[in-house]
C-alpha cells in the first residue's frame, strides 16, 4: 500500500482552477493580475537598483529593504507561472513535482519576508532607543549574518513541507481551487493520513509568523515608550515618520496572511472566491504596495526616480 501511496504521488498533476465563476470577466481579472506583476517587478526592480547606485542609500536599514524587494520579486515570480498558464492560456494541469517545487518557494519567500520585517524593526529599535550605537550595532558583517541566517531559518522550516506531502497517497480529483500551488490548498487532497502535515504546518506558524510578530510588536513598544520621552511634539512626530514605511509593510503582509490563515482554518464553509480573494491580496498586494510605499516616504529614492523618469522637481 506504501508503494502505491508513492506511485501515485509521483505521476498525479494538478489542475489549478482561476475563477471560472467570473465568466467572461475572468479576461479582466487576468489583465488587472498581469498590471500587478509588472508594477511589482518593475517597482522592485528600481528599489534594488537606486540602493546600488545611490552611496548616500548604503545603510542597513536600506539593505534590508533590498532584501525586502528581493524576496517580494521571488514571490511574485513564485507564481507567476501558473496564474500565466491557467488564466492567460487556458492550461491548468501542473506536474506534482513543479506544484511541490512552486509551493516551497512561495512558502519559503513569505516566510523570509516575515523574517526581514523583524529585522528591520530591529533596526528602527536601535536606531530610535540607542542611536548612539547604531553604527556599532548594525555593521555590514552583522546585516549580512542577519540576512544569512533569515535565509537559513526560512529554507529550514519550509524544506520537510514537500516531502512530508509526497509521501502521502493523491487519490482523489486533484483539483486545487487557487491558480498556483499553496500548502493549505494541496494538503485538502491526500487520502492518507494528513495529521502530521498540520501539526507541522501549525508548527512553523506559530513558531515563525507568531515568534516573528509578536516582536515587531515588542520593538514599537519599547519605540514608543523612548519617543514619549522626547520633550519635543515636532521632534517626537519626525522621529515616529521614520517608521511609517516599516509599519505599512507590516500591515500590508501580516493581516492578509492572518485573514488567509483564519479563512482556511475556521472558514471551511466559506465560498471558494472568498479563499482565492484573500489568497489574491495576500501574495499581489504586499510585493505591489511596498516599492511605492518606500519610493513615497524616502527621500533619496524619490529623488533617484525623478532623475530616472526625468521628471521635474515641483
Amino acid at each position: 500500500m506504501r508503494s502505491l501511496g508513492t506511485n501515485l504521488s509521483s505521476t498525479t498533476s494538478f489542475t489549478l482552477m482561476g475563477f471560472p465563476e467570473l465568466g467572461s470577466l475572468e479576461h479582466w481579472l487576468a489583465a488587472l493580475l498581469l498590471l500587478l506583476y509588472a508594477v511589482s517587478i518593475l517597482g522592485n526592480t528600481l528599489i534594488l537598483f537606486i540602493i546600488k547606485e545611490e552611496q548616500s542609500l548604503h545603510q542597513p536599514m536600506y539593505y534590508f529593504l533590498s532584501l525586502l524587494s528581493v524576496t517580494d520579486l521571488g514571490v511574485s515570480f513564485s507564481t507567476l507561472p501558473t496564474v500565466l498558464a491557467s488564466m492567460c492560456f487556458h492550461a491548468p494541469e501542473t506536474a506534482f513535482d513543479a506544484c511541490l517545487a512552486q509551493m516551497f518557494f512561495i512558502h519559503f519567500f513569505s516566510w523570509t519576508e516575515s523574517g526581514i520585517l523583524l529585522a528591520m524593526s530591529f533596526d528602527r529599535y536601535v536606531a530610535i532607543c540607542n542611536p548612539l550605537r547604531y553604527s556599532s550595532v548594525l555593521t555590514d558583517a552583522r546585516v549580512a549574518y542577519i540576512g544569512i541566517s533569515i535565509i537559513i531559518r526560512s529554507f529550514c522550516m519550509v524544506f520537510p513541507s514537500p516531502f512530508l506531502l509526497k509521501r502521502l497517497p493523491f487519490c482523489r480529483a486533484n483539483v486545487l481551487i487557487h491558480p498556483f500551488c499553496l500548502h493549505p490548498d494541496m494538503i485538502r487532497l491526500p487520502c492518507g493520513d494528513t495529521t502530521i502535515n498540520s501539526m507541522y504546518g501549525l508548527f512553523i506558524v506559530i513558531s515563525a509568523f507568531g515568534i516573528d510578530s509578536v516582536l515587531i510588536l515588542l520593538s514599537y513598544v519599547l519605540i514608543l515608550h523612548s519617543v514619549l520621552a522626547i520633550a519635543s511634539q515636532e521632534e517626537r512626530l519626525k522621529t515616529l515618520n521614520t517608521c511609517v514605511s516599516h509599519i505599512c509593510a507590516v500591515l500590508i503582509f501580516y493581516v492578509p496572511m492572518v485573514s488567509v490563515s483564519m479563512v482556511h482554518r475556521f472558514g471551511k464553509h466559506a465560498p471558494e472566491y472568498v479563499h482565492k480573494f484573500m489568497s489574491l491580496v495576500y501574495l499581489f498586494v504586499p510585493p505591489m504596495l511596498n516599492p511605492i510605499i518606500y519610493s513615497i516616504k524616502t527621500k533619496e529614492i524619490r529623488k533617484r526616480l525623478h532623475k530616472i523618469f526625468f521628471i521635474p522637481k515641483l
